[in-house]
């Protein structure tokens, strides 16, 4: 009989980006019940990951979830979201009092959310390998031998249950995939008058253009995300900053004055892509990992997250099992659905440059206003998502 190759760790979770460190966090959190030990392997330092000055769009639902390990204090709340389109009629407004919340969602710098997050780990029994790469793993009936390579030099991890939270670990097909044909603009934006707290998703016959508010209430700074044609943004990054800014406020149209100033300018394509089965014998995806989504409305991080918390429950449950995956895929479908079509619909109606559908589009916006059920119930969606 051959002998069995001993394990190193119950779980171990690749990529310590926001998904990867929650669900080390909440696992560590679990542990003195569940018993499972867990590694945390990534390919960058924790002081690098902080010094990342990308925007974050963060539901009030996920605030939730992460105040359990810590949420950044520099966080700007989002009190008010304010959906349009650009050049006709037609918006809705959502408000935080409607639901009864202090806040609708935050908006958070990427480094100051890992560094909050990073630091709940670090005070846990989570055995972190930083500066690693991870390399394709090797599965059998027991669990996963996973090559990892530092400058120390190349071993193996062997875990019961492996957790992609990072992409690119193995190939697995893809039930949704799609090019949008648009390129994300992103940088900080400053305006002559804002307002304060309030969100803003504007559509236009390029794509939507998003400016959420940072840096606090007294600061007329916005995260901006403008989806455009990738031929106009191409053009866009190489404009002088005076030049963008004036095509930015054609786009956007005078609701906070002027655009003052353009920081941090950086350019992404746009594409959808999801994973058919989250699941993989004993390999499992969260995050990115799982599904990468338009921009519109912001899901992305927020789904991931939402993925986390349902695998912790799942592996505090059962174990470091088959059958605590096949619990946690079960349990994740629908959100998923609902999530990955409602913002794979928006991205694309709302570029049709077609009359009668940019009326109807009109129609659907004001409608909202006058179908409290059905508004609160997109918003609750967007904040929590399905969580069975």
């Amino acid at each position: 009989m051959t002998e069995a190759i001993p394990f190193d760790f119950d779980i171990a979770i690749v990529g310590a980006g926001p998904v990867g460190l929650a669900l080390a966090g909440w696992l560590a959190r679990r542990s003195a019940t569940s018993r499972l030990s867990v590694a945390l392997i990534d390919a960058r330092t924790p002081e690098a990951a902080s010094a990342d000055p990308r925007s974050l769009a963060l539901s009030h639902g996920s605030r939730v979830m992460l105040e359990t390990l810590g949420f950044p204090a520099d966080a700007t709340p989002i009190r008010r979201i304010h959906v349009s389109q650009r050049g006709h009629f037609g918006r809705t407004l959502i408000e935080h009092d409607e639901h009864e919340l202090p806040a609708l969602g935050y908006v958070a710098r990427y480094g100051s959310l890992v560094s909050a997050l990073a630091k709940a780990v670090r005070e846990s029994g989570v055995h972190w390998l930083t500066e690693t790469h991870a390399l394709p793993p090797m599965q059998d009936h027991d669990g996963v031998t996973l090559p990892v390579q530092s400058a120390s030099g190349e071993r193996t991890i062997r875990a019961r249950v492996l957790v992609n939270a990072e992409g690119g670990l193995y190939e697995d097909s893809r039930e949704h995939a799609r090019d949008y044909g648009q390129t994300a603009i992103v940088g900080t934006v400053s305006v002559a008058a804002p307002q304060p707290n309030v969100a803003w998703e504007r559509f236009t016959r390029e794509g939507p253009i998003a400016l959420l508010p940072c840096g606090g209430a007294r600061h007329a700074d916005y995260s901006l995300v403008w989806c455009c044609t990738p031929d106009e943004a191409a053009r866009r990054a190489e404009l002088p900053d005076e030049a963008f800014l004036a095509e930015l406020g054609a786009a956007f149209g005078e609701r906070m004055g002027r655009f003052t100033q353009i920081k941090g300018r950086a350019t992404f394509p746009l594409g959808l892509n999801a994973l058919h089965a989250l699941v993989e014998r004993r390999t499992v995806a969260i995050g990115n990992a799982a599904q990468t989504l338009h921009p519109v409305a912001g899901q992305g991080l927020n789904l991931g997250l939402r993925d986390a918390h349902a695998l912790c429950d799942a592996l505090s449950i059962d174990g470091a099992t088959p059958l605590a995956l096949a619990h946690f895929a079960q349990r994740r479908a629908l959100d998923r659905r609902l999530t990955i079509g409602a913002t794979d619909t928006l991205a694309r109606v709302f570029t049709i440059d077609f009359p009668p559908l940019a009326a109807l589009r009109g129609l659907a916006l004001t409608a909202l206003e006058f179908l409290p059920p059905v508004k609160t119930a997109l918003a609750r969606q967007m904040m929590f998502g399905q969580r069975r």
